[in-house]
């Protein structure tokens, strides 16, 4: 099979296609035929050598959610069958003509949707779901606030909380973006360039934050929070240190908590697979939540892909076509 390799830590030059042998399931594993792969920071990470797969994961392959059509079950899988489509969830490896994942990590296409749509799903949705629902337990009518709103990650925290009965802001960093974050359902977007977000929203109050900020943001976000309220870190792109006050932590009662997805075992991402399901399915099914692909590339064009990520001027998801246009 074809695969994009990380030939070396480095810029996005070092990816390139290369023939790898085809991988064969293990008990509990489907191999999939790969139609699209999604990309996403941590693959741009991976490439500059700052975050290695886990245990078991390709070393050079990299690429966390797919979409595809099963091509054979290893033993002890039950659900799928060859020829199902499917997307998933995965440590790596999503690079490439065909990828075996976990059983269990797999969820079905929703009806009507392209590859490429299906592609951008499990990283972002699993994140969100995760860090926004279960960790900052946001609940109808609490007030959400996400950085990066015109990301992967905050196009689908926008929708989701909206669906979800929530009220919903967002930081992003040009007009356009803000104009995007409007349209998906934030009640206001800040340019963080050209407005402080906490002093437009000091009035406000915000119940939940997703932050993949960090650095200065920190104090900002603990000075927003209404009592009770829940700060959840999922990056720190500009910085992991930050000073905030400790008695305002206790006096307003605030939780601060973060995660990181891809290390956590199989055991776990089966459970968070199985909750997803249950919860944004259904929400997707009523078209509550639409998919927003700014590009999409073919596998030789991975570096290209990127280059743009890393400028972020893209608006959603970035996509790799693996497969032949449908």
């Amino acid at each position: 099979m074809k695969a994009v390799v990380i030939t070396q830590p480095g810029p996005p030059q070092v990816l390139q296609v290369q023939e790898r042998a085809l991988p064969q399931p293990a008990a509990g594993q489907v191999l999939i035929k790969v139609e699209a792969a999604g990309i996403n920071r941590p693959d741009v990470a991976q490439r500059k050598g700052h975050y290695p797969p886990p245990a078991g994961a390709p070393a050079d392959i990299p690429g966390l959610e797919i979409a595809g059509t099963v091509e054979a079950c290893g033993a002890q899988v039950e659900r799928w069958q060859p020829g199902d489509r499917v997307c998933a969830l995965l440590p790596g490896g999503g690079y490439a003509e065909y990828a075996v994942v976990d059983a269990r990590h797999c969820l079905p296409v929703p009806e009507g949707w392209r590859f490429e749509e299906a592609a951008s799903l499990p990283e972002t949705v699993f994140t969100v779901w995760h860090n926004v629902f279960q960790r900052g337990q946001l609940h109808p009518g609490e007030t959400l606030l996400v950085h990066g709103g015109s990301s992967g990650i905050g196009i689908t925290a926008i929708q989701l909380a909206k669906a979800w009965g929530a009220r919903v802001f967002a930081t992003a960093g040009s007009p356009e973006k803000c104009q995007a974050c409007e349209a998906l359902g934030a009640e206001r977007c800040l340019n963080y360039k050209t407005e402080d977000f906490e002093e437009a929203l000091k009035t406000e109050g915000v119940d939940v934050i997703l932050d993949m900020v960090g650095g200065d943001y920190i104090a900002k976000n603990l000075n927003l929070l209404r009592p009770d309220g829940r700060l959840v870190f999922i990056n720190a792109m500009h910085g992991a240190k930050g000073e905030f006050n400790a008695l305002q932590v206790m006096q307003k009662r605030l939780t601060i908590t973060g995660s990181t997805l891809r290390p956590r075992d199989a055991t776990f991402k089966a459970s968070l697979t199985a909750e997803v399901e249950k919860h944004v399915w259904p929400l997707l099914r009523a078209g509550a939540f639409k998919p927003v692909l700014y590009r999409t590339f073919a596998l030789a064009e991975a570096a290209q892909a990127h280059e743009l990520m890393e400028s972020s001027q893209h608006i959603g998801k970035l996509v790799l076509r693996v497969g032949e246009p449908a």
